[in-house]
């Protein structure tokens, strides 16, 4: 259970720089203001009528009226670690816009191929200056490239400690942050005041008390078009069946988000509502009454339901994570020969076609929406970089946008809600039964062939 003072922020110290922003100090005034230290954004903003509200509630983030760093004499940092995303260089060029112009930081620099940049054997880190990052929003991937894995964490202090940086922004997922709040407990232990910014940067907008993660809306966007592709497949053949693998590791947002987006997919898998294969219940046997009633099917499946395939088989990547996109552990092919052998075995005429759109959706630019949220996301953490909040993240909650403790964030990640509004809405969406043969997981309502569409 989170208590209120986990929510609480580090601070490297008294603030004692007047901003340099020039905001205004006075409300309603037509002028932007800086945010009050006492501003908070409630977890929880729906409550039972007549019942006191929680006390828990993030700090707000936004530009403070004082900064703990001159920035004059600030030397910042960045580094993005991971995989691709889209949004990565909006999301760097607006930091480095943002403190060379508003703030007037002389330095900035990015380290290059994730935490592997803040190792002497990694590759010299490169100067970021507006020159340099003008038109990077243009482009997927990230300038300054990534990698995944662990480093040491003293060796990445000492790192910042001979190149006098004083503020540190790191741009990732889960691991990203992981490190990240390693590297500020570090720099707590031994003293040196350096602030440690997260970034919450994946498209399986897994990362906890978040309510986005930037990358997410684009990779919604091209995971549809997939979608729309295969449904055209779908409908083209006799008994066709299309089938779009997503990315998702342990969480099924971005196959649930495309599938509302989509409204032509009938049968949607996500790696945290349970589903099985076979049986009267499962769904080859209600793919099977689809294609009798329709002529043809439109399958989304998370790459995180491999695991229900094979979970023995499953290989790792440097940082820990499973990749089910290898070998025996791709739940694409997997399923898509489970389907084509299951109708040819009954003597069913059917057409499988298979799209797997992961590395389109990861690697493009960001779209219109995603571009605006990094650059809020950007802003907002250099101004608490620039403030001396340190360990923390910078994400957005009930469209605010919050500073969260990294030990808080890196506790336990975000996962679809079997029973929530969500996962409804893809079940009136696709009209898709509970898809097991278990009598006490089964709702009624729900047991039914999926209606025409």
């Amino acid at each position: 259970m989170i208590r209120p003072d986990d929510l609480l922020v580090a601070r490297l110290g008294d603030r004692r720089v007047r901003s340099p922003l020039n905001l205004s100090t006075t409300a309603g005034d037509f002028v932007p203001d800086y945010t009050d230290d006492d501003a908070r954004v409630l977890l929880d903003v729906e409550l039972t009528a007549g019942a006191a509200p929680s006390p828990l509630a993030f700090e707000r983030a936004g530009a403070r009226s004082r900064i703990f760093f001159d920035p004059k004499a600030t030397r910042a940092a960045i580094v993005t670690c991971g995989g691709l995303c889209p949004g990565l260089n909006n999301v760097l060029r607006s930091m480095v816009l943002e403190l060379h112009h508003k703030y007037g930081v002389p330095d900035v620099v990015g380290f290059r191929y994730g935490f592997e940049g803040l190792s002497p054997a990694g590759v010299a880190p490169v100067a970021l200056t507006p020159a340099v990052v003008e038109d990077i929003h243009k482009h997927g991937g990230s300038v300054l490239g990534l990698s995944r894995g662990k480093q040491d964490v003293e060796m990445m202090v000492d790192t910042l400690v001979r190149m006098g940086i004083n503020v540190l922004f790191c741009i990732g997922g889960d691991g990203t942050l992981r490190g990240a709040h390693g590297i500020a407990e570090a720099c707590a232990r031994r003293g040196p005041p350096i602030a440690v910014v997260g970034v919450p940067k994946t498209v399986d907008n897994d990362v906890a008390w978040v309510d986005k993660t930037f990358g997410f809306d684009t990779a919604v966007e091209i995971a549809r078009q997939a979608i729309d592709g295969a449904h055209s497949e779908a409908r083209g053949a006799r008994n066709g069946v299309g089938i779009v693998k997503l990315m998702g590791r342990d969480a099924g947002f971005i196959t649930a988000s495309a599938t509302l987006a989509s409204e032509d997919v009938n049968f949607c898998l996500v790696p945290e509502v349970p589903f099985e294969l076979d049986g009267a219940r499962g769904l080859l046997a209600a793919l099977e009454r689809r294609l009798a009633s329709r002529g043809h099917a439109v399958i989304a499946v998370a790459e995180g339901c491999a695991a229900r395939f094979n979970s023995d088989d499953v290989v790792r990547d440097a940082s820990g994570n499973a990749r089910y996109a290898s070998g025996g552990s791709d739940v694409g092919p997997l399923l898509r020969d489970a389907i084509a052998g299951h109708f040819k075995q009954r003597g069913f005429p059917a057409t499988v076609k298979y799209i797997d759109p992961s590395y389109m959706i990861r690697s493009g630019p960001a779209n219109a929406s995603d571009a605006i949220f990094c650059n809020e996301l950007a802003r907002n953490a250099v101004h608490a970089g620039m403030a001396g909040r340190t360990d923390t993240l910078v994400g957005r909650w009930h469209r605010h946008f919050t500073h969260v403790p990294l030990s808080v964030v890196t506790g336990q990640q975000k996962r679809i809600n079997p029973d929530g509004a969500l996962w409804l809405s893809v079940l009136e969406s696709t009209g898709q039964p509970r898809l097991c043969n278990t009598p006490s997981m089964i709702t009624p309502a729900l047991t039914e062939p999926p209606p025409a569409r």
